[in-house]
């Protein structure tokens, strides 16, 4: 007589392979081509940001954990991606210990302070990068590179958009055009003609370090969707609304699109799934949300990107979506058919 061993457990009884380490492992391989690149781009400076950054990040994992008594983690490989994901929203000069400390924050204030992975409100490398910036604003203001040094981004194209750029302090294309829009400065001859699109999808070297090429954005993305581990809802939301109100706005969607730290945001960041809603209709309602207000911050604020505390107002507001937009109960509709039908 066979003797089976029959296991009483409570749900879930259909378990996926995935668990949070390749979940991890997945978006660190989707941002490996902008980082490499990245680096290949800007050079020694870019590669202390990203050490101090990651390093920031795993140390204040594994001190918080220690501290609490609690098991360290690291090799679930969450450290590295908030230390990754943080670097790639600085910029390439910006001093090695201003990225260390916002590592540490990442993880401290972001995350281990909530409780740990899984109970954190914000986007942990945005926390980062928001302590830093506003700690230290003129070092994110200077530390941009040009293009003039850099031999692959060195050609007419991106000397024409430098000369607007330089007007401040080198900043990212994306200020320039703020600035220009405002009425502050005359805008060179065909600035805003598509053949400017080209530098910004293969060669940006103006802005953070993940905005290098938002066409390799844009392949890590694909691979993301591809391995299911994130969906298309948020991402397209939030890109498509900031493309439309820009548009109603009278200025170019497509370089606001490409520009900036839209994408990177959008894809790696927004999507995010402790920070984001639950239920598919409230993914909808936060791209749309997140949108609207990097529109807002954009075009009315001092601000000429946006991104960073759009992402982190909407992450406060996801509570009360997923309280208003709950995903539809399990068997729910059968339940309501039979009733219909009796």
């Amino acid at each position: 007589m066979n003797e089976h061993k029959l296991i009483v457990s409570t749900s879930p009884h259909i378990r996926d392979p995935i668990n949070t380490r390749r979940i991890m492992c997945h978006v660190i391989v989707a941002l490996s081509p902008v980082t490499i690149y990245a680096l290949v781009i800007h050079g020694l400076s870019a590669l202390w940001v990203l050490a101090a950054s990651i390093a920031g990040a795993a140390l204040g994992d594994f001190v918080m954990q220690k501290g609490r008594r609690i098991p360290v983690t690291l090799d679930d490989c969450s450290a590295i991606l908030t230390g990754l994901l943080l670097a790639l929203t600085l910029p390439p000069r910006l001093p090695w210990w201003v990225a260390g400390i916002a590592g540490l924050a990442a993880t401290i204030l972001g995350k281990q302070m909530f409780g740990g992975l899984g109970h954190n409100i914000f986007n942990p490398a945005l926390v980062g990068r928001a302590v830093a910036f506003v700690s230290w604003p003129a070092y994110f203001a200077t530390g941009y590179a040009k293009s003039a040094a850099i031999g692959i981004a060195n050609t007419a194209t991106h000397k024409a958009i430098e000369g607007t750029v330089d007007i401040v302090n080198g900043a990212s294309p994306l200020a320039a055009m703020k600035y220009i829009y405002d009425g502050a400065a005359k805008a060179p001859q065909g600035l805003f003609a598509s053949n400017y699109y080209k530098p910004l999808l293969l060669a940006n070297p103006w802005g953070c370090l993940g905005e290098v090429s938002a066409l390799l954005l844009i392949l890590g993305g694909i691979y993301l969707l591809a391995t299911r581990v994130i969906g298309w809802r948020i991402t397209v939301t939030y890109v498509g609304t900031v493309a439309v109100l820009t548009a109603i706005t009278g200025r170019d969607p497509l370089f606001y699109t490409l520009a900036g730290g839209l994408l990177i945001g959008a894809i790696f960041m927004a999507t995010d799934y402790t920070t984001s809603p639950l239920a598919r209709r409230g993914k909808v309602v936060y791209g749309v949300g997140l949108g609207v207000v990097t529109w807002l911050l954009r075009f009315w604020s001092n601000n000429p990107e946006g991104v960073m505390f759009a992402i982190l107002f909407m992450n406060a507001l996801v509570p009360l979506i997923d309280r208003y937009i709950m995903p539809r109960r399990y068997g729910s509709a059968g339940e309501a058919k039979e009733v219909h039908s009796s």
